[in-house]
């Protein structure tokens, strides 16, 4: 006869623990301490015990499965975002659905819709939208990416967009940089507009006017990032260094500075992308992790779906410079 196929009791009752703490562990809490850890790890091994998706499924009346939603799933930052979430999701039998909004807000609306009728665990979520009310009644947990919600309390893992924009304009500042230029996406995101503030306001901190024709908001996915990059690089004055507000638009305009030949410009990015530590000069970067954020996300909304309840919370994921060559080239205007 076959053996029965081992129960969450069986790994508690083998670890010496409960089948709360056993269900935690399973499930990503790190609210364990590390010996119970080890036991229900090793039980986990010693008999074999794999969650049972559909019943789990149907206590809960959903899916075991979550939904992630974000700008493009192509984006450098959200690949390494969803990545991070698949890794972890597949540590715990979850499946994942991925969808992308293409950065226009009823199409969001639509994917979200289509997956709560899927009846998903839960949603993580990079919104372009304005609003979130009608997410009021959604019946299964819900963690905001990169831009927290409106008019909705829920958790949200975010970067300081302001904080971290003004420090890479900072950083120019101390390499004799004032003319800083600024690429970057449309204002329709918080995101984008946080950013933009930063950089106006730690010129403004320093005397330096802001200075509009140094002021590129444009459309990456059309490549208007590399024609704004010529275009302020053949202004009467142009910038002794640019600020790219996120990996999109570095991605545009690096290809056009070099083609110019304009390498000895400063250059800075919010966000990393592949081989950005190859180019000549390597690229300075504001670093915030995607697999951190990522993870963090992870982590909040496998808490939820375990039946953890903190109180909503927005967590901040942390910010760096990462200094490479780019972003540390002098002005040349500086005496």
């Amino acid at each position: 006869m076959k053996a029965p196929r081992p129960r969450l009791r069986d790994v508690a009752q083998a670890a010496q623990t409960s089948t709360k703490t056993a269900s935690r562990v399973i499930n990503g809490d790190e609210r364990v301490s590390a010996s119970t850890r080890a036991r229900v790890e090793q039980a986990v091994v010693d008999l074999g015990y794999r969650p049972d998706p559909l019943a789990r499924s149907l206590r809960r009346g959903q899916d075991e499965t979550i939904g992630v939603v974000v700008d493009e799933v192509g984006d450098p930052f959200f690949a390494s975002v969803i990545g991070e979430i698949e890794r972890m999701a597949l540590d715990r039998g979850i499946s994942v659905i991925i969808a992308s909004t293409r950065r226009r807000a009823e199409r969001e609306r639509i994917v979200l819709d289509g997956l709560l009728q899927r009846r998903v665990a839960g949603l993580i979520i990079a919104s372009i939208s304005d609003t979130h009310a009608y997410l009021h009644t959604s019946p299964c947990p819900l963690v905001f990416i990169d831009r927290p919600a409106e008019d909705l309390a829920a958790d949200a893992v975010v970067v300081d967009d302001h904080g971290g924009a003004r420090m890479a304009v900072e950083h120019l500042m101390r390499h004799g940089h004032r003319r800083i230029a600024y690429i970057g996406d449309r204002l329709h995101t918080a995101t984008a507009r946080h950013r933009l503030a930063g950089y106006r306001a730690a010129l403004e901190a320093a005397g330096i006017a802001p200075d509009d024709a140094l002021v590129a908001e444009v459309e990456p996915a059309k490549g208007d990032a590399g024609v704004a990059a010529e275009t302020l690089l053949r202004l009467p004055d142009p910038p002794t260094a640019v600020f790219s507000a996120n990996t999109r638009c570095s991605l545009g305009s690096l290809p056009t500075i070099h083609r110019l030949r304009r390498t000895d410009i400063g250059f800075i990015s919010f966000g990393d992308f592949a081989m950005a530590d190859t180019l000549t000069p390597a690229i300075t970067i504001v670093d915030h992790s995607p697999e951190a954020i990522g993870r963090l996300a992870a982590q909040r909304l496998f808490s939820r779906l375990a039946g953890e309840a903190p109180p909503v919370e927005t967590i901040l994921a942390p910010l760096r410079i990462v200094a490479r060559g780019s972003g540390e080239l002098a002005s040349r205007d500086t005496p």
